[in-house]
């Protein structure tokens, strides 16, 4: 019988995208996301296109609300052999104004405007809380269900972010460091086990959260949106397809001696001196 995938977050782009890719190779999928529609939308999907599914309403910050949506997974299909963990996202409460900080902010009174001094604790916790915690507590719900046995593994969404943070967003940087170090960390604690702990790290895909800042209404690319391109060897943004092939690589069994890796899937960005 094909292994049992959880994926948090699977109600966005990206993660209902890999959900879908990992059905059609006949894993059982459970979807969850903090948005009940979003993740019976994605299940429904799978399902009508032949796959097994089902949508869960999870919130990766709540233990509870973990524990009963493995209550649920396990009833369904049984006990999990695979999690990825992509629940994640920035706070603009987190996020500076400008790229540099320069002697004349400190008398700008713009409403909105944001120096490193204005950054919000609130902003910054809700960020680190959302992609860090909300790695390490599924981790410790399903990664229950693993142990001691074969072929079981977790995938990570990290960042390119985490190798060089990008301008104005330290709160969403620093946390998306933290989730490759910890895939790490994770990789060596559970290595007696079975368990292998991976990670992606996709460069520019545009999403839900990022559109508005990196396209106008109209298509056409913002500044930031330009300087991204112009910093990407391969000279586009990523397509949610192009995460299909490392994570299908990384659930299976051509990778099983593979763990404690970050993969960057970012066109070369992180390659790119700019010069």
């Amino acid at each position: 019988m094909k292994k049992v995938v959880v994926l948090t977050g699977a109600g966005g782009i990206l993660c209902s995208t890999l959900a879908e890719a990992l059905a059609k190779e006949g894993y059982r999928i459970a979807v969850l996301d903090l948005r009940k529609e979003a993740a019976n939308q994605v299940a429904n999907q799978i399902i009508k296109n032949g796959g097994n599914a089902i949508g869960i309403e999870a919130n990766v910050l709540e233990k509870n609300s973990l524990i009963e949506a493995k209550k649920e997974i396990n009833l369904a299909f049984g006990k999990c052999d695979i999690l990825i963990n992509g629940a994640g996202g920035n706070h603009p409460l987190g996020t500076t104004s400008n790229p540099f900080f320069q002697m004349e902010d400190l008398n700008n009174t713009t409403d909105g405007f944001k120096t490193f001094f204005d950054l919000d604790p609130k902003g910054i916790e809700f960020t680190f809380n959302l992609n860090f915690l909300g790695t390490l507590l599924p981790t410790q719900i399903f990664t229950k269900d693993m142990v001691g046995r074969d072929g079981c593994s977790i995938l990570n969404i990290s960042s390119m972010n985490a190798f060089t943070p990008l301008t104005k967003i330290p709160a969403y940087s620093g946390a998306k460091a933290a989730v490759s170090n910890f895939t790490q960390w994770l990789a060596v604690h559970f290595s007696k086990v079975g368990i292998r702990v991976n990670a992606l790290a996709p460069g520019f895909f545009l999403t839900d959260q990022n559109r508005s800042l990196l396209t106008h209404q109209d298509g056409a690319l913002t500044d930031r949106g330009q300087q991204i391109i112009d910093q990407t060897p391969m000279n586009r943004y990523g397509e949610p397809e192009d995460l299909v092939g490392t994570t299908l690589w990384l659930c299976g069994e051509g990778s099983k001696f593979v763990t404690g890796v970050v993969v960057p899937i970012d066109g070369g960005f992180a390659a790119y001196s700019g010069v």
